[in-house]
């Protein structure tokens, strides 16, 4: 049972830049497991060789979607992928917001336009100023937000992921989140730790594919109506499955209640490197999961 081989699947981007890869890797073999990083488009990879392959930093996936959603589904076929291909294909798409505002978790409002879709100035009339995102994008690529008197520029920005063949999220802009972003990680359900995040489109008209995504993380303790929130929308998932890992990105509304902003399933950085316990508690379901499956 000891022997069970897990790979910790990444990308070359990962590779380079993820800091919670090598103590993941670490801490499995330290358990006694097999455990090695592996990206996801690597050539000629034996993927029937693993008794369990963890998605952690895919970080490319967004601008390879159908190569990756097939490679998810391919793996599944040969082991036990976490989290699952169905729950990755889910997540890799942000108009779930709309399922989960149906199923009655508050979410900031949002309007997706589609391929085709005619949209005018009239559409991007908000009282705080608007966001444009495409419905799958990772770190916010190709996201910016506009001021009241900017929506000649949100229209051409949605204009411009609409001629691409992309579908747009249009959301207010929420003035709160200069407060901060709270994401909350959860592992197998429960909450685990969470840090609070500095405002990311700082600049308004400004589509900044460079910008660091997680600016002045600081540790922070969520309010119970976070909590909650964070957890209604994991129980939300349409999957029989509960997910191995997890980040739920919150904002306020106006009201000062909480909203989701992203249910992150596929490759969020959970932040280990700054919380030894979520660390340990992520390893600990990862080496239950692979002895089950060796």
């Amino acid at each position: 049972m000891s022997s069970a081989r897990i790979a910790v699947v990444t990308s070359g981007a990962g590779f380079e830049y993820d800091v919670d890869l090598p103590l993941i890797v670490a801490a499995l073999r330290a358990e006694g497991l097999a455990a090695e990083a592996v990206a996801w488009d690597a050539d000629a990879v034996a993927w029937d060789g693993f008794d369990l392959a963890v998605i952690r930093s895919t970080w490319d996936y967004a601008t390879r979607l159908d190569e990756f959603l097939t490679w998810a589904d391919t793996t599944s076929r040969h082991t036990r992928l976490l989290n699952p291909a169905p729950m990755v294909r889910w997540s890799s798409d942000k108009r779930y917001l709309l399922e989960l505002a149906g199923r009655g978790v508050p979410v900031v409002p949002t309007r997706v336009l589609e391929p085709g879709d005619q949209c005018g100035e009239a559409d991007f009339a908000q009282s705080a100023g608007v966001v444009v995102k495409p419905t799958v994008s990772a770190g916010a690529r190709d996201t910016a937000r506009y001021e009241p008197g900017q929506a000649a520029a949100a229209v051409r920005h949605a204009r411009m992921l609409l001629d691409q063949g992309r579908a747009v999220l249009i959301q207010p802009y929420l003035s709160l989140v200069e407060e901060g972003e709270r994401a909350l990680v959860h592992v197998r359900g429960a909450f685990s730790h969470a840090l609070r995040k500095g405002p990311l489109l700082t600049e308004p008209g400004v589509m900044d594919n460079f910008r660091v995504p997680h600016p002045d993380l600081t540790p922070y303790r969520p309010t119970d109506a976070e909590l909650h929130t964070a957890s209604a929308a994991l129980a939300a998932v349409p999957s029989p499955e509960t997910p191995l890992f997890a980040r739920v990105d919150l904002a306020l509304g106006e009201n000062r209640e909480p909203v989701v902003m992203e249910l992150e399933l596929i490759e969020p950085n959970l932040f280990l490197d700054t919380n030894p316990r979520g660390l340990n508690l992520l390893v600990e379901a990862i080496a239950e999961a692979g002895l089950r499956a060796a």
